[in-house]
């Protein structure tokens, strides 16, 4: 399996020759200022290549050609984002870029209450408790459709967290909540999101699912001609939020997005975190399921919390995430692909490293700390080395 690492671009305070000190080869980034719907230009595409290729590293996957709400929502722009997403796939193609994740969440995409919860061992996280993002959707936001949505004990539980919250712990929930996207400076205002909500009326989990499937039919076959692979990633968390459909977060929404387009190039990023947060999501079994479709995977762990559908985001092999049973069938993949005569290795990273030691006291990105993922590099590093040296006594013995 390939070792790569998130990388942010040149503004990133973790830099190139961090991820290489941790022992990645290989680098998962995008160009994170490219707004969604337009065309990612060829000559910034190989400007970045150049950057990474000189840093004694390759561009291993993109992460991520951000699908656009109208594309989302089938909006009216729908069919000249989907021939920008046709034409920047061709672009990333001459590039010699073939690993291409996305997601399908509208909005919001991992969406947590807080971004520096301590742990009884002083390290820092990211947690997602339900009962603050229920304050926030009721009390704080004030959406019309949210007392009908929330059962009465959660509507309890959030009203009197609310009452207790000061106003500056009302305010840093809001913008956690309302965080953008990965590896940009924006987000939304209350405003903003309510507008945006807006459009999202009549967009039920039915009609996300039917738009998703046009997507993938516009781009798949397109996507297989150029030899790149998509590999979409899971709902984080995966349930409804908002209101908004989430279609990415069981093994049946899998299964669903698969059987939407017969060409290899429709796959799976494989997020042990994401699917990980529902307990009725058994991770072996989904492996087993989709491993001929996946292209990517993302390694980290969380652990469950009451009330139902709070977690923290664990170290790498605790939690509730079966780490090295997720891994074995992995590397069996990567093997039988091996076989049958694809050679190309499966690219993993760290995911989402807790704020240790010094990096307490910095500015950095939520979830993509140096120490933290390096650490869970290095956990994950062993775990592969180990399986594999059990592989390979036992085919000596046999």
């Amino acid at each position: 399996m390939e070792q790569t690492w998130r990388w942010f671009g040149p503004q990133d305070p973790v830099t190139l020759a961090d991820a290489r000190q941790a022992g990645a080869t290989g680098v998962v980034t995008s160009l994170h200022d490219q707004l969604p719907g337009t065309v990612w230009p060829l000559e910034r595409i190989q400007k970045r290549r150049e950057e990474i290729l000189s840093a004694g590293l390759r561009w291993s996957v993109v992460e991520s050609l951000h699908v656009s709400e109208e594309i989302k929502t089938r909006g009216p722009l729908w069919k000249s984002h989907i021939e920008a997403y046709r034409s920047s796939l061709r672009n990333l193609a001459a590039c010699g870029i073939s690993i291409v994740c996305y997601n399908f969440m509208p909005l919001l995409e991992w969406t947590r209450t807080d971004l520096r919860w301590r742990l009884p061992d002083g390290a820092l996280t990211l947690r997602y408790d339900d009962i603050a993002f229920a304050a926030f959707d009721l009390h704080i936001l004030k959406r019309k459709a949210a007392t009908d949505e929330w059962p009465e004990a959660r509507q309890r539980d959030a009203y009197a967290l609310f009452q207790k919250m000061s106003a500056a712990e009302r305010d840093d929930l809001t913008r956690t909540v309302l965080a953008g996207l990965p590896g940009t400076d924006s987000g939304y205002s209350l405003d903003t999101i309510r507008l945006a909500l807006a459009h999202y009326e009549g967009v039920d989990a039915d009609a996300a699912r039917q738009n998703l499937g046009e997507f993938l039919r516009e781009v798949c076959p397109v996507a297989q001609e150029l030899g790149i692979r998509l590999c979409i990633h899971p709902d984080d968390p995966p349930r409804p939020l908002l209101g908004l459909p989430r279609i990415v977060s069981t093994a049946a929404d899998l299964d669903f997005i698969l059987q939407q387009t017969p060409e290899p190039s429709n796959g799976i990023t494989f997020c042990t975190g994401s699917l990980g947060v529902r307990a009725d999501n058994d991770l072996t079994e989904m492996v087993r399921a989709v491993a001929h479709r996946i292209w990517f995977a993302h390694l980290r762990s969380v652990k469950r919390e009451a009330p139902q559908g709070s977690f923290f985001e664990a170290p790498h092999l605790q939690g509730d995430v079966d780490m090295i049973g997720v891994v074995a069938l992995l590397l069996d993949e990567e093997r039988r692909r091996v076989e049958s005569g694809d050679s190309t290795p499966l690219p993993f990273r760290p995911d989402h490293g807790q704020q240790l030691l010094n990096e307490q006291a910095m500015q950095i990105r939520p979830g993509y700390s140096a120490i933290g993922r390096l650490k869970g590099l290095a956990e994950l590093r062993g775990v592969i080395q180990t399986l594999e040296q059990l592989h390979d006594d036992r085919f000596a013995l046999s």
